[in-house]
């Protein structure tokens, strides 16, 4: 098996990421997950229901995770770059809206 690559920093990491979301129901699903973790995170804040916090991985990783394993057929890049991968979600909504990366 080989290794998983290497990169030093988000800005190298970003194509590699975008290339394992070639997908568009992939793309889909994570924009619908990243919406729900928003709209979680926001309810959150406004009216104090800390508890609603649990509900946020399942929000975004259980769309995403049905994207990458049923449509993308290749695993989550979360395995081996979680933090770079959360990064790389939130920069995939953002270029998803302003239409840089296709839905």
């Amino acid at each position: 098996m080989t290794s998983p690559p290497h990169f030093n920093s988000f800005a190298e990491f970003y194509p590699y990421y975008l290339g394992e979301h070639s997908n568009p129901t992939c793309r889909r699903l994570h924009f619908i997950g990243t919406s729900l973790v928003i709209a979680l995170l926001a309810y959150t804040v406004a009216s104090a229901s800390w508890g609603v916090l649990i509900a946020l991985p399942f929000a975004g990783y259980g769309f995403a995770w049905v994207g990458h394993f049923f449509f993308e057929k290749n695993r989550p890049a979360t395995f081996k770059h979680p933090l770079y991968s959360l990064i790389g979600d939130f920069a995939m909504y953002r270029d998803m809206l302003r239409g840089k990366v296709a839905f």
